[in-house]
């Protein structure tokens, strides 16, 4: 392994940017990017270590903007039963109450982590089950995580609460305190109910009185008459609300008539909401139906959002659990197929902005140290690819990602997964 403090040259690479690729050549002192210099321009010096990246692509260390830690590889001990949105609530319900102790959390977030970071990832926000009194058990823990993996992956966490419960003002408060005194934030899940616009103005009003940035489920459903972010955004506007405000999923957005979809785009612009996009577990859930092709991917849309001015990251959501019984905390393979799936790959001219989508954008969203930028000065934590073009990223895994951390090579070995079985109980 390289030493943070080694100069370390790397030569002929491609970086992504707004207006496309450029070749340049990066040097790394002390843990960060000293210099930026057109392709080929610099010269290694004495005792530094040369990667020749060969017109290769060098990506910023990804950010994940919305996972659920505590909930992942849960999978194996209890599946969904149907694979329905339904049946993946039911199925961590029962779990949670069966399973849900310290240890547990503890050891199943950690294999996450320990995935992520060989992925390449450099910070994460968390969603947290928090519904007492599984708060009580899940945020001890997630601190403590949180300080083991200091420098490392850098972390935050969302009280993830239902919209029954956002009803409860009492209960939201406690929530909200156990957010603030963890340095979190206040989140809830609200699709097609009711009573949306109480249970989004409860979120609202608490986060506002506890001085906590919010980040909501939203509309993750199908269903053309749910219309929860736009309630959201009138809210967030009539009630003054300053702090960042962040809308998961969204889904419902592509199914609503097209007069709805410009106001509420014009809205959510407004009221400065920045979306987050989870292409592979919407794609996984949304129009589910037994012995059915489903009829559309469950994506949002991603390019009239941004077509707006609205801020739009992507992100890999759940892990190996009934809400997403696949992934493995790559950001990779959520670009890649996010791609796919919403088709941004066209205009070409633009492909390569979507790139700052897994990086800078989410980042920013966050307020992050780990900006998500290569720019002189940044923190040199980078992947280094043998990829040298959209088209040969995007084709196969890049499972020979070279990366880079503090301006140091590692060499980080993705956890086994028999290491679960006692903690699942699915050891033969």
């Amino acid at each position: 392994m390289t030493s943070a403090a080694e100069p370390l040259l790397i030569r002929q690479a491609r970086l992504a940017g707004a207006s496309g690729f450029s070749l340049q050549d990066l040097r790394l002192r002390n843990g960060r990017i000293e210099t930026l210099a057109e392709g080929g321009s610099l010269a290694a010096v004495p005792g530094e270590q040369v990667i020749e990246a060969d017109h290769g692509l060098v990506l910023p260390a990804f950010v994940d903007l919305h996972t659920h830690l505590d909930k992942g590889h849960i999978t194996p001990r209890r599946a969904n039963p149907d694979g329905t949105f339904k049946g993946a609530f039911e199925a961590v319900a029962a779990d949670r109450a069966a399973h849900w102790t310290a240890e547990d959390v503890e050891a199943r977030m950690e294999f996450s982590l320990r995935a992520a970071y060989a992925h390449g990832t450099a910070a994460i926000r968390t969603h947290l089950d928090s519904a007492p009194p599984q708060h009580a058990i899940t945020w001890p823990v997630f601190a403590k995580v949180r300080e083991r993996w200091a420098g490392r992956i850098a972390l935050q966490a969302v009280a993830l609460c239902g919209p029954d419960l956002a009803l409860d003002k009492a209960l939201v408060d406690e929530i909200a305190r156990t957010a603030k005194a963890h340095g979190g934030l206040l989140g809830g899940a609200i699709s097609l109910f009711d009573r949306a616009e109480e249970a989004i103005g409860n979120l609202v009003e608490a986060a506002g009185r506890h001085g906590l940035d919010l980040d909501l489920h939203i509309d993750e459903s199908g269903d053309p008459t749910s219309r929860s972010l736009t309630l959201l955004a009138r809210r967030v506007l009539d009630s003054g609300f300053d702090g960042r405000v962040v809308a998961g999923h969204c889904c419902s957005l592509a199914m609503r008539p097209e007069a709805e979809v410009e106001e509420t785009l014009a809205l959510v612009a407004e009221a400065g909401i920045a979306v987050v996009s989870l292409p592979l577990c919407n794609l996984f859930l949304q129009d589910r139906v037994a012995n059915r092709t489903p009829r559309w991917r469950g994506v949002t849309l991603l390019h009239e959002l941004k077509a707006a001015g609205i801020t739009v990251a992507l992100a890999s959501d759940n892990t190996r659990d009934p809400f997403y019984a696949y992934g493995d905390l790559d950001m990779m393979e959520v670009l890649r197929e996010s791609v796919r799936i919403g088709h941004l790959d066209y205009p070409r001219e633009r492909l390569s902005d979507w790139f700052a989508a897994v990086s800078a954008v989410p980042a920013a969203i966050a307020g992050f140290e780990h900006r998500g930028h290569i720019e002189a000065g940044a923190s040199a934590d980078l992947l280094v690819l043998r990829a040298r073009d959209a088209g040969e990223l995007f084709a196969r895994p890049q499972a020979d990602r070279t990366i880079i951390r503090a301006g140091a090579i590692i060499h980080p070995v993705l956890p086994d997964y028999r290491e679960l079985d006692s903690v699942l109980g699915t050891a033969p």
